[in-house]
């Protein structure tokens, strides 16, 4: 078995979303200036870098991160492959994609996957996101989880509708994955976002396992 970490690494050089707070993690006791031991802050959005949006992110009444189910974060994964010449994740890209029937946990990776390979940390507007008509298919499909390569499940500045109809059918939206090395087929994952009570999202920690 491998295990495959396709998190993004924190640090205050990643890129975050437009308009959101900046990451700002520093030490704020040092063992080199007396202090018992070095101690860390940090302040950053729950947006920030690989992350979960629960259906509070864009409903009033959804619900928040601590109460989304685990079963639906950990288990059997599919990661399909889509050529750099895809422009948008919509139902006939996704019906052509050799999904595998039964799979309820889904990673898609775009040429997005190549931002993160380059190390490129200005933010980009011409990310690959699911359309409104792809999310309906994966949730037609039985889709309960769907990563995206990008910081957004949607394409930029059309974020409503497409989370509107993943997060209202209960589909957990993980963003943010690094697929940059990661061959397409089946794996084992595990994703655990951070247990804020009450919030919109947390950031998370994502690992594949392989099968050999």
């Amino acid at each position: 078995m491998k295990i495959i970490d396709i998190s993004l690494s924190i640090s205050n050089a990643l890129t975050v979303w437009p308009g959101d707070p900046d990451i700002h993690l520093e030490r704020i006791n040092k063992i080199e200036e007396g202090r018992n031991a070095n101690v860390s802050a940090i302040s950053m959005g729950v947006h920030t870098g690989t992350h979960i949006d629960a259906p509070y992110h864009f409903f009033q009444d959804g619900i928040t991160i601590e109460s989304l189910a685990l079963e639906k974060m950990v288990g059997e994964t599919q990661v399909i492959h889509l050529p750099d010449s895809c422009q948008l994740v919509d139902q006939k890209v996704l019906s052509a994609a050799g999904i595998q029937p039964g799979i309820r946990r889904l990673l898609i990776r775009t040429r997005n996957s190549g931002i993160w390979a380059q190390n490129e940390m200005a933010f980009q507007t011409d990310f690959i996101g699911i359309s409104p008509d792809g999310a309906e298919y994966l949730v037609k499909n039985g889709i309960q989880l769907v990563g995206m390569d990008y910081l957004s499940v949607a394409p930029y500045k059309k974020s409503r509708p497409t989370h509107e109809v993943l997060l209202s059918a209960g589909v957990v939206a993980l963003e943010g994955v690094n697929l940059s090395g990661v061959s397409a087929g089946i794996y084992d994952m595990v994703c655990l976002p951070l247990k804020l009570v009450g919030s919109d999202g947390a950031p998370a920690r994502v690992i594949l396992m392989t099968r050999d």
